[in-house]
C-alpha cells in the first residue's frame, strides 16, 4: 500500500498532536503536588482542560479533593464556575473535583469512594462532583451525605442531589428544610425546586 505524502502529513502531525497533549498533561499532573496552594489549583485547572484523556490523573486528583488551602479563583482564569455567582476564592479540592468532573464517567467511582473520607472537605468537593456528573447511581450515596456530620457536606448533597433530579431526593430533602444549618435549608429548598418541576 502507497502512502500519498498527504496522508503521511497528517499521521505525522496527529501523532504530534497527541505527543503534545500527553506532554502538557505530565507537567499539570506533576503541578498538582506543589508545595503552594496556587499551583495545584492551576494544574487541576490544566488537567480539567484535558478531559477524558486526564484519567490517568484520577488519583491525584482525588487525593487532592480534601485540599482546602484559600486561592485566587483568577489563577485558573475563572470567576464563576461552582456556584453560579462570583466567588473570589476557590481551593485546590474545589478544582481537583472539577477536572474530576471533565474527565466523566471513570470518575464517579473514585468520587463515590472518596465520598466517604475522614476528611469533611474531600467529603463535601465529592458531593458536588457526584451531582455534576448527574449519575443516578449516585443517588443513594447522596442521600446518606444528606445525614453527614458537617453542614457544608450536607449542603453539598442537597445541592447535588437537585442536580441529579431524582425524586428520590423529595423526603429527605423534604427534611432538611428543618436543618439547624441555614445553608443546609437554602440548598434544600432549592433542590425541591427543580426536583419537583
Amino acid at each position: 500500500m502507497t502512502r500519498t505524502p498527504g496522508i503521511a502529513s497528517a499521521i505525522l502531525f496527529a501523532c504530534a498532536i497527541t505527543a503534545a497533549a500527553q506532554s502538557d498533561l505530565r507537567t499539570a499532573a506533576a503541578g498538582l503536588t506543589s508545595a503552594d496552594p496556587a499551583v495545584r489549583a492551576k494544574a487541576a485547572c490544566d488537567v480539567r482542560e484535558h478531559g477524558s484523556e486526564a484519567a490517568p490523573v484520577i488519583p491525584q486528583l482525588v487525593t487532592l479533593l480534601g485540599d482546602a488551602s484559600p486561592v485566587d479563583r483568577g489563577v485558573c482564569g475563572e470567576h464563576t464556575w461552582r456556584f453560579g455567582h462570583v466567588e473570589d476564592l476557590t481551593t485546590p479540592g474545589e478544582q481537583a473535583a472539577s477536572a474530576l468532573v471533565a474527565i466523566g464517567e471513570r470518575s464517579f467511582e473514585p468520587l463515590l469512594a472518596a465520598l466517604k473520607s475522614p476528611v469533611w472537605i474531600a467529603r463535601r468537593n465529592a458531593a458536588w462532583g457526584l451531582g455534576a456528573i448527574r449519575d443516578a447511581r449516585a443517588v443513594e450515596p447522596l442521600l446518606r451525605a444528606l445525614g453527614d456530620e458537617n453542614g457544608a457536606v450536607r449542603a453539598e448533597a442537597a445541592w447535588a442531589l437537585g442536580a441529579t433530579g431524582d425524586e428520590r431526593a423529595i423526603a429527605p430533602l423534604t427534611r432538611r428544610l428543618k436543618d439547624d444549618d441555614a445553608h443546609v435549608r437554602r440548598q434544600a429548598a432549592w433542590a425541591l425546586g427543580v426536583v419537583a418541576r
